[in-house]
């Protein structure tokens, strides 16, 4: 793989007995919602399973999709190096079986399905998005290949670190190619110093869809650890880079991470969604200024974010964060936005 996943570390543990410490009811409970961003996994010491997700269900919002996105699990294990990443769609498949039976209430899990695919292949890596496409159950909708790179390791808050310039490089990009005929989009998960990467890529091809994960990467640790104001004026300049793009979405979460160095989770007292909403309203708001309800939707980024705060905290800081809203444009934000990227069944 292109790509080594690195240690949990980068990431905060999750604590329940601490979470547990603040509870909120759902606001406007109501309101449904398409979770565009999850991850499903199974490391040692690591465990997010279908029951988990539908656990943090159970706060009070009315999840009725979600869009799980690739991690590194289930990896087929005695399959050539190039197609193991396909086990893991097959693993997330299963999970939306599951939710298509009913008998987990109404949620369609993984209703949509970003899995993992060596772009750096070039075109040898069509074979692989099609056994993708057949292992997704018609559910397949896309790859993430994670470019995040950064020249100070203590600027780095991915667990994978991928190679410099991938976004650049020849290679990638006629693996890239291969996406659009196929009917697939395309995740990016980098830094806020790549956005202009990013934006360079879109112009390029235009008829593939691009999702930006995570707000963009703002980097709050390491070298950019207490100069939030300069590095949220650059943050602010590369999201406007590629907010004009036309074929790039923009996911509206990930904030918990400790990337952001909000420090939320290094309280003794986990954060109320007021709180949260407070802090990371500058970011969110930027985001829907620039690309408009249309283009932007909500994503819990669970487990990885419930190391920050509670599922139903989460959804309520979000909520918050857009009460002032058009119920239009909160439908869109919420689940319309989800459902029309990623092609998903509405019931």
């Amino acid at each position: 793989m292109s790509a080594t996943y690195g240690t949990p570390s980068k990431h905060y543990p999750i604590r329940p007995d601490w979470l547990a410490l603040h509870e909120e009811s759902a606001l406007d409970p109501a309101l449904p919602i398409v979770d565009a961003h999850h991850h499903l996994w199974d490391y040692p010491g690591r465990r997010y399973l279908p029951l988990d997700l539908l656990a943090d269900h159970a706060s009070g919002h009315d999840i009725r999709a979600t869009v799980a996105v690739e991690a590194g699990a289930m990896y087929r294990a005695d399959a050539p190096r190039a197609t193991q990443p396909v086990g893991e769609t097959e693993f997330l498949n299963g999970a939306a079986a599951m939710g298509a039976s009913g008998d987990y209430g109404h949620c369609q899990l993984c209703a949509g399905i970003v899995g993992h695919a060596d772009l750096l292949l070039g075109t040898a890596v069509r074979p692989v998005l099609e056994a993708h496409l057949r292992a997704g159950g018609g559910r397949f909708r896309g790859v993430r290949h994670i470019s995040a790179w950064h020249a100070d390791p203590d600027a780095r808050g991915s667990m994978v670190v991928a190679p410099e310039g991938l976004l650049s490089d020849v290679r990638f990009r006629q693996g890239f190619a291969q996406l659009n005929s196929l009917d697939l989009s395309f995740d990016a998960w980098l830094y806020h110093t790549q956005l202009q990467e990013l934006a360079d890529l879109a112009r390029a091809f235009p008829e593939t869809a691009i999702i930006l994960d995570h707000v963009g990467g703002a980097i709050g640790i390491g070298p950019y650890a207490g100069k939030r104001k300069e590095t949220f004026v650059a943050w602010e300049s590369g999201i406007h880079a590629v907010a004009a793009c036309p074929n790039v979405y923009v996911k509206l979460g990930g904030l918990g991470m400790r990337l952001f160095g909000f420090e939320f989770a290094e309280a003794q007292r986990p954060p109320t969604s007021q709180a949260l909403a407070d802090a990371w309203r500058p970011y969110i708001d930027t985001c829907i200024a620039a690309f408009g309800p249309q283009r932007a939707m909500f994503e819990s980024n669970f487990p990885v974010d419930k190391g920050c705060c509670s599922y139903g905290v989460l959804w309520n800081a979000f909520k918050r964060i857009v009460t002032g809203a058009s119920a239009d444009e909160k439908a869109a934000l919420f689940s319309a936005t989800a459902r029309k990227v990623y092609r998903l069944p509405t019931r």
